[in-house]
C-alpha cells in the first residue's frame, strides 16, 4: 500500500465478491451481497443488461468510443477518431480531465460520472448502505480496466485501440477519472455514515485481458507500458482517498502487478495458484509493503467443479496454498490478516442456483479459516 493508505485496512480473511451476478433484479442481487459479505459489500453488475457489460458500462463520455444501437443484439461499440467533431470533443475531454485533476470535486456531474442507466446497482447500493453500515469494514467498487477496454474494442478496421496513441491516452485517462469519481462517491457516503470512523473504499480494476499477455495478439505490448497504465489508474484512486485492487481472470505476468502501485491483487488461486507460488520472493515483498492478496480459491468456471466442493475441502485447499507463503516473519495468522477470500471470478455466467452456492462457499470458507487462525 502507499504511505497514505498503509495500515488503514486489515483484510482479516474476510469474504468479498467479484462484481457480476446472474440476476435480473438489482435489489435481489443486493440482498445476496449484504447477506453473504456484509463486512465488505460491493455493488452488483448484471450482465444480462447490455449497458452493464464490461465494455459499455464505462464507455460514456470518452469521445473516441462510438456506440451504435447498444441495446440491439446487432449493435456494436467501437473506436473512431475520424468522425465529425472529434477534435472539439477531444479538447473538451482534456479540459475536463485537467480541471478534475486540480479539483476532484469537479468529478461530480462531469463526463466522468457513470449514469444510473449504466450502473443502477451502484446507485441502489448507495441508497442501501445506511441500513447495513453497522457491520461494514470497507466497501468495494469496480471499473473496467483500461487494457481490457483498449483491446476488447476495435476500430472500424478491426484494430485494437491500444495500438493508437490518441485512443490509448484518452481511455486510460477516462477510466482513471471514472475510478476516481466512483471512489470519491463511495468515500463521501462512508464519511456521511461514519464521520471520522469512515471505512475505506476498495476500488478494483477488472482486467481479464491481461491474461492474454505474451500471446500473438499483443506482440509489442511491453511490461513497462502495462505497469505505467495500471499505475495511472491507481494514482487516481489513491488521490480520491481509496485503496486500489486489480482482478485478473486466469493467469498473467504477476510480476508486473506485484511491482506496481496496486494495493490488492485478486487472482484465481483455484486454477492457477502455482503461477503465483513461483513468485514467492516477490509476493513476500508485496506483503511487506502492507499489501493484500484476494485469494480466489472458490471455483466459478464449471458447475460440476463447484458442486464437487465443500467448506471443508476448500478450507483445506486454502490452508495448503497459504502455507507456501509462510516465513519466519509471517505465520498463517499474519498471512490471513493480509488476505481476502474470494471466488476465482464473477458469477454472471452461471445459473442463479450455482452462483448462490459460490457465494455461500465463499462465506463459509472464510468463516472456517478465520475460526481456525484467529
Amino acid at each position: 500500500m502507499t504511505t497514505a493508505t498503509k495500515g488503514r485496512f486489515s483484510a482479516d480473511g474476510l469474504p468479498v465478491l467479484i462484481g457480476s451476478v446472474p440476476l435480473t433484479d438489482h435489489k435481489e442481487a443486493l440482498d445476496w451481497i449484504f447477506s453473504t459479505t456484509p463486512e465488505i459489500p460491493l455493488w452488483p453488475q448484471l450482465p444480462h443488461n447490455p449497458l452493464e457489460r464490461m465494455m459499455p458500462q464505462f464507455a460514456e463520455g470518452i469521445p473516441c468510443i462510438i456506440e451504435e444501437n447498444t441495446l440491439d443484439p446487432e449493435g456494436r461499440i467501437l473506436f473512431d477518431i475520424t468522425h465529425a467533431g472529434f477534435e472539439e470533443e477531444m479538447l473538451a475531454f482534456y479540459e475536463e480531465y485537467l480541471a478534475a485533476m486540480e479539483d476532484s470535486s469537479l468529478l461530480t456531474g462531469s463526463r466522468f460520472q457513470v449514469s444510473r442507466e449504466r450502473a443502477t446497482g451502484l446507485y441502489l447500493f448507495l441508497e442501501a448502505l445506511p441500513e447495513h453500515s453497522d457491520k461494514m469494514k470497507a466497501v468495494k467498487g469496480q471499473v473496467s480496466g483500461p487494457f481490457t477496454m483498449l483491446t476488447g474494442i476495435k476500430d472500424r478496421d478491426g484494430r485494437a485501440g491500444y495500438f493508437d496513441e490518441t485512443i490509448r491516452d484518452m481511455v486510460i485517462k477516462g477510466i482513471s477519472m471514472k475510478a476516481a469519481w466512483q471512489t470519491r462517491l463511495l468515500a463521501d457516503k462512508m464519511e456521511e455514515l461514519a464521520g471520522d470512523e469512515a471505512k475505506p473504499v476498495l476500488m478494483f480494476i477488472d482486467e481479464p485481458a491481461l491474461a492474454g499477455l505474451g500471446s500473438s495478439a499483443f506482440i509489442g505490448v511491453t511490461d513497462e507500458e502495462i505497469q505505467t497504465m495500471i499505475n495511472e489508474v491507481a494514482e487516481a484512486v489513491h488521490g480520491a482517498g481509496g485503496l486500489v485492487g486489480i482482478h485478473v481472470c486466469a493467469n498473467t505476468n504477476w510480476s508486473i502487478l506485484l511491482g506496481s502501485g496496486i494495493d490488492i491483487i485478486s487472482f484465481d488461486a483455484y486454477g492457477f495458484f502455482d503461477k503465483m507460488a513461483a513468485l514467492k520472493t516477490e509476493v513476500g515483498q508485496f506483503f511487506n509493503r502492507g499489501s493484500i492478496l484476494a485469494w480466489g480459491g472458490v471455483p466459478t468456471s464449471r458447475e460440476e467443479e463447484i458442486n464437487g466442493q465443500s467448506t471443508d475441502s476448500l478450507s483445506e485447499l486454502f490452508t495448503r496454498q497459504m502455507e507456501s507463503f509462510v516465513t519466519p516473519d509471517m505465520d498463517m495468522k499474519s498471512l490471513l490478516r493480509q488476505t481476502l477470500i474470494t471466488p476465482s471470478c464473477g458469477t454472471g455466467a452461471l445459473s442463479s442456483q450455482v452462483a448462490e452456492k459460490v457465494l455461500s462457499l465463499t462465506r463459509s470458507t472464510a468463516d472456517s479459516l478465520r475460526a481456525q487462525y484467529f
